[in-house]
């Protein structure tokens, strides 16, 4: 296996692993970390048993889903330099530029979470109104990440597979007749 950082036609770096364009293996680790992360904030926020077993791990994948989303946006924009602009790439190139931002929102509002799980497991008092309203913003946080890497992912699989035809075969013709 051969990782390869290099510069390619002035367009700054490019990342292949063993001759694969990087954008295209680690963009799988953000559409399944980050969701899971959403999905299990959305847990932990409502469901207090989830939170006190969970929280952790949640925020742990949140926060790992926010280091490599920047990484995954610019490993596509080289690759949208190497295979050419259209459209389409222009649409999910834009929009993955913004998912750090919907990311960066569920790491602050789990790490929220997190902090009334500590008061709470230290025997501090929570305010039910400051507990309720940091539910509300990971809720939140976690339904735009789920809304806007299905946005990012949708329009990169259309970019691709836009003009994917579905080859048609005869199921009624005999390959065996003369």
């Amino acid at each position: 296996m051969t990782w390869k950082i290099h510069e390619h036609g002035g367009r700054g770096p490019g990342w292949t692993l063993d001759g694969l364009p990087v954008h295209i293996l680690i963009n799988h680790l953000v559409v399944v970390l980050g969701p899971l992360a959403a999905i299990l904030a959305i847990m932990c926020a409502l469901w207090p048993a989830a939170r006190q077993r969970l929280i952790w791990l949640t925020l742990a994948l949140a926060a790992l889903t926010l280091i490599v989303t920047p990484l995954t946006a610019s490993s596509g924009t080289w690759l949208a330099g190497e295979v050419g602009a259209s459209p389409a790439i222009d649409r999910h190139g834009s929009l993955g530029n913004t998912l750090a931002y919907f990311v960066g929102a569920l790491v602050l509002a789990v790490t929220m979470l997190a902090i009334v799980q500590l008061r709470r497991a230290r025997g501090r008092p929570v305010r039910s109104a400051w507990h309720a309203a940091v539910v509300i913003v990971v809720i939140a946080a976690a339904a735009a990440t789920l809304v806007q890497t299905y946005r990012v992912g949708e329009t990169g699989v259309r970019a691709v597979w836009g003009s994917f035809t579905h080859v048609h075969h005869d199921h009624n013709h005999d390959h065996n007749h003369d």
